[in-house]
């Protein structure tokens, strides 16, 4: 039997005691923390339990992880109009998928934080059908120019059902392509185009499927859901996964983790498998388009 999983915690972490008044020695780093608490002090209170949101945001390609930018360039302020609310995280611009958003300074921490070892699922479309060799050395962790990345969970997945990009990947028709789920508990920039470029296989398409147990089912880009405050009170804390996809938790249009279905790909229709239709699920951005469905594990080839 599957054992209970861990809550994230929304306690506060207990204050650093301060010293005592007197002549000191203060090194740089410890006055650029002390200034950032003095930030951190200087905003306003916590929201009372009720009052805490969190928002799934299905954050569509080239859109800027921000609400301002001087080029003019989309933001999210386009899609998020609820003030207050801000990014748990980031996702590159290039990128697409699960973005989470929240009022709740201390959540935003913890989602942050690298100690929490969040797990987040990647949907990767790359060139080339990589070995079993290769995936290994992903699950195990590779050399980047920053370090050795973490163990990681790495498979082939059978193409997902998801909203077409525009303008579409580059394709050539002498290299196919296929799709990997990844899943990684660190956060460094551009990690898993990194991890797949050290392998030979160069990301075509990214889209963050999860994050915990948040996931982007019944989201179309552009969209967002809202959480009920309950949610909050018991935001889950998943612990780290290494080289095997946790396995998927009930679903009931909380953007939780819903069980794996085989479905075809809108990119290859001739694949002839039934479709199961999405559960109906109000959204802020609603229009009818095309949301992300998870395929059936299948053993990868050798």
């Amino acid at each position: 039997m599957k054992s209970a999983r861990p809550r994230l915690s929304l306690s506060a972490r207990p204050d650093a005691g301060r010293t005592a008044s007197g002549p000191t020695t203060v090194r740089p780093s410890q006055r650029r923390e002390a200034r950032h608490a003095g930030r951190v002090n200087e905003r306003k209170p916590a929201p009372a339990p009720a009052a805490r949101k969190l928002l799934l945001l299905n954050k569509p390609y080239m859109v800027l992880c921000q609400f301002t930018d001087e080029a003019g360039r989309e933001t999210l302020k386009d899609y998020i109009k609820e003030p207050g609310i801000y990014a748990a995280g980031r996702l590159d611009r290039d990128s697409e998928g699960l973005l989470l958003l929240t009022n709740d300074g201390k959540l935003q921490a913890r989602l942050t934080q690298p100690g929490e070892k969040t797990p987040k699922t990647y949907w990767v479309q790359v060139e080339g059908i990589p070995s079993e060799e290769k995936l290994a050395a992903l699950r195990a962790g590779v050399e980047l120019n920053d370090g050795m990345t973490l163990p990681a969970g790495a498979r082939i997945m059978d193409d997902p059902v998801v909203w077409p990009r525009n303008p579409p990947i580059r394709e050539r028709k002498e290299i196919p392509t296929c799709w990997l789920e990844i899943t990684i508990v660190e956060g460094r920039n551009r990690q898993v185009r990194r991890m797949t470029a050290h392998i030979g296989h160069p990301t075509l398409r990214l889209i963050r499927y999860a994050i915990g147990e948040w996931t982007l089912d019944g989201l179309a880009p552009g969209e967002s859901r809202a959480l009920p405050a309950p949610e909050l009170a018991t935001a889950p804390r998943p612990a780290a996964t290494q080289g095997k996809p946790r396995a998927s938790a009930a679903a009931g249009g909380t953007g939780r983790r819903a069980p794996r279905t085989a479905r075809p790909t809108d990119q290859d229709p001739a694949r002839g498998r039934d479709r199961r239709g999405a559960d109906p699920r109000q959204a802020n951005r609603s229009g009818g388009r095309t949301t992300a469905r998870r395929p059936a594990r299948t053993k990868p080839s050798e």
